[in-house]
C-alpha cells in the first residue's frame, strides 16, 4: 500500500500515524515544505521517503509531488493529513489522482458551516437558526428576527478563527468594518454546554471507537476572554449523544475516517443541538487522550483499519482523561513543579503547547487521568488556582 501523508511532522504527535502504517508494511511518503533536518527524528523514521515542496499553499507544487510519488511507487492508495487546514487540498488531489476518500464534490459538506447545518437537520438533529450573509445590512436583517446575542464566523473557516460573539449593533458594525469582505455565517447564540462525539468510523460508517469530551467553555470564548481551558473525556456516554452521533455520521456519510462532532446541550431543556462537524481527529493532543483514557493504541488501530478494514482493539473507558491548559499571562498559585510533585502519578503528559495552538489551548498544559471524577476535579482546581 502506498500512502501520502501531508505535513507528517505537525501536529508533533501525528508522525505516529505514519509510523503505525509503516510498521504494517505500507510505503509512507511525507510531503511538506519544512526542511528535512527539521522534521524531527520521529517523523523522519516513520517515512519511506520525504518530498519537500516550496510551499504547501501552492497546489501546483503538491500536484507535482503526488505525480512524482505515482511515477515512482505506482497508484496511491491513500492520502491524508488529519489536519483541517489541508482538507480542501486533500480532496482536490484525491479527485485529480482518483485516490479513495473524500473528493472535491463532497468537501463543502464538511467545510461550509451553512452546509453542515443543512445536513445536521437532514439527520434529524436540531440546530440554531442561522444564515449566510456578506454585508452588514444582511446581518441586521437576520437580527431583526433573531435578536442578540449572535455568533458570526466565516462560512468556510478553520477552527474558531475569526469567530465572534456579537452582543449589540456597535459590535456588529465593528466586526464588518474591521474584517475583509467574506461570506459569514451568522447564527443565534445558544446558551448551553459544549460536548462532543469523537472517534473513528469503519468502512461502512460504523463508529468502531467513540468517546465524548466536555468543555469548560468554547474555544471562541477562551480566545476572546484570554482565559484558560480544560476539557475531559467521559467514562459513560449519554445515550442521546450516542444516538445523535450515529445519526450525524450517517447524514454526513463519514466512512473510514476520524470524526469530531460538536453539539450544545442547552441550559434551557438539556437537549442536544448540532454545532459543527469535523471529519478529522479532535485537535491538540486529544488522540493521545484516547489512548490514556482506554489504554489502547489509536494510531495502530487506525493503521489496522486502513490496511485490513479491521479495528482490532477491545476497550473500556477506564479513566476520565482531562486536558488542562495554562496561560502565561496568569499567575498560578502552584508551579509546574508543584503539580508534578503533588499529582505526578496522575499526570500522563505535560509540556509547552505549540505556539500555533497557544492562544486557544494555553502556553503550557497537563494531561491527567483518574478513575473517579472527584479526584479529577481536585487536580483541576489545584492546577488552575490563580492568585
Amino acid at each position: 500500500m502506498n500512502v501520502i501523508f501531508l505535513s507528517p511532522h505537525f501536529p508533533p504527535q501525528y508522525h505516529l500515524f505514519c509510523a503505525a502504517l509503516k510498521k504494517r508494511g505500507a510505503n509512507i511518503i511525507g510531503i511538506a515544505d519544512e526542511a528535512f533536518e527539521r522534521l524531527g527524528n520521529g517523523a523522519v523514521s516513520s517515512l519511506t521517503e520525504y518530498y519537500r515542496v516550496d510551499s504547501m499553499e501552492s497546489y501546483d507544487s503538491l500536484l507535482r509531488a503526488v505525480a512524482y510519488v505515482t511515477h515512482k511507487y505506482g497508484k496511491v492508495d491513500r492520502l491524508d493529513s488529519h489536519n483541517e487546514y489541508w482538507l480542501e487540498k486533500e480532496a482536490k488531489l484525491r479527485t485529480d489522482f482518483n485516490i479513495p476518500g473524500i473528493k472535491a464534490d463532497k468537501i463543502n459538506d464538511i467545510k461550509l458551516k451553512s452546509r453542515m447545518k443543512k445536513l445536521y437537520r437532514a439527520g434529524g438533529i436540531d440546530v440554531a437558526k442561522g444564515k449566510v450573509v456578506t454585508t452588514l445590512p444582511e446581518a441586521k436583517e437576520f437580527l431583526s428576527e433573531a435578536g442578540y446575542p449572535v455568533v458570526v464566523k466565516p462560512d468556510n473557516g478553520v477552527g474558531a478563527s475569526n469567530t465572534k460573539r456579537i452582543n449589540n449593533d456597535g459590535e456588529l458594525e465593528h466586526f464588518f468594518s474591521s474584517n475583509p469582505p467574506n461570506s459569514y455565517f451568522i447564527e443565534e447564540y445558544v446558551f448551553g454546554d459544549t460536548c462532543t462525539f469523537d472517534g473513528l468510523a469503519d468502512r461502512e460508517g460504523n463508529p468502531v471507537f467513540y468517546t465524548s469530551h466536555v468543555y469548560n467553555k468554547g474555544i471562541m470564548e477562551a480566545i476572546q476572554e484570554g482565559d484558560h481551558v480544560y476539557y475531559y473525556s467521559l467514562r459513560s456516554i449519554p445515550a442521546d449523544l450516542v444516538e445523535a452521533g450515529k445519526k450525524t455520521l450517517k447524514a454526513f456519510g463519514v466512512k473510514e475516517r476520524f470524526f469530531h462532532l460538536e453539539y450544545f446541550r442547552t441550559h434551557r431543556d438539556g437537549k442536544l443541538m448540532g454545532l459543527e462537524v469535523n471529519v478529522r481527529p479532535p485537535g491538540g493532543f486529544t488522540t493521545d487522550m484516547f489512548n490514556y483514557a482506554t489504554d489502547i493504541d489509536i494510531y495502530g488501530e487506525w493503521a489496522n483499519l486502513i490496511m485490513t478494514g479491521e479495528f482490532k482493539a477491545r476497550y473500556t473507558r477506564k479513566y476520565y482523561c482531562c486536558y488542562i491548559g495554562r496561560k502565561a499571562c496568569k499567575h498560578y498559585v502552584h508551579s509546574h513543579e508543584d503539580v508534578l510533585r503533588t499529582w505526578g502519578n496522575h499526570v500522563v503528559k505535560d509540556g509547552a503547547m505549540p505556539s500555533l495552538f497557544a492562544p486557544a489551548m494555553g502556553d503550557t498544559y497537563f494531561i491527567i487521568r483518574s478513575e473517579d471524577m472527584d479526584t479529577m476535579k481536585a487536580m483541576l482546581e489545584y492546577i488552575h488556582s490563580t492568585g
